[in-house]
């Protein structure tokens, strides 16, 4: 009987453990922001998951329990913009790593600018030449 107890008790822990992780606890619901860029958050799930049975055959009980305990932090997220993504880490943010983060955004501006204005002289050339 003290295997039926415990065998139960862990079922049911797992079965809670299983309605609560899905593929949303671990990448959240996406966010649409009006410019078309797609905000997903991506976090960190730990679980721990323990249970224990005890029987007595003088007295005829068996007694069984357990618990589950969980935590969620958020770790990072995920940017979709313009055609390109990019990992942003919300976790342990130091200024050494905020300013790394940064740096793809100011290399996409310059390199932007710097297609624009050779765009602009390419066809004012093209236009002289005529």
């Amino acid at each position: 009987m003290t295997d039926n107890s415990f065998g139960s008790t862990v079922e049911a822990l797992f079965k809670g453990m299983d309605s609560f992780l899905t593929t949303k606890t671990v990448v959240g619901e996406a966010v649409k922001v009006e410019d078309g860029t797609i905000i997903l958050p991506l976090v960190d799930v730990s679980f721990g998951v323990a249970a224990g049975a005890f029987s007595q055959d003088d007295k005829k009980k068996n007694n069984g329990g357990g618990g589950m305990g969980g935590r969620i932090t958020p770790s990072s997220v995920l940017v979709v913009q313009n055609g390109s993504a990019r990992l942003v880490n919300v976790k342990n943010q130091d200024g050494v790593t905020k300013i790394l983060d940064m740096v793809p955004d100011f290399v996409n501006k310059f390199t932007s600018g710097k297609m624009k204005q050779n765009t602009e002289t390419a066809a004012t050339e093209a236009t002289e030449e005529e």
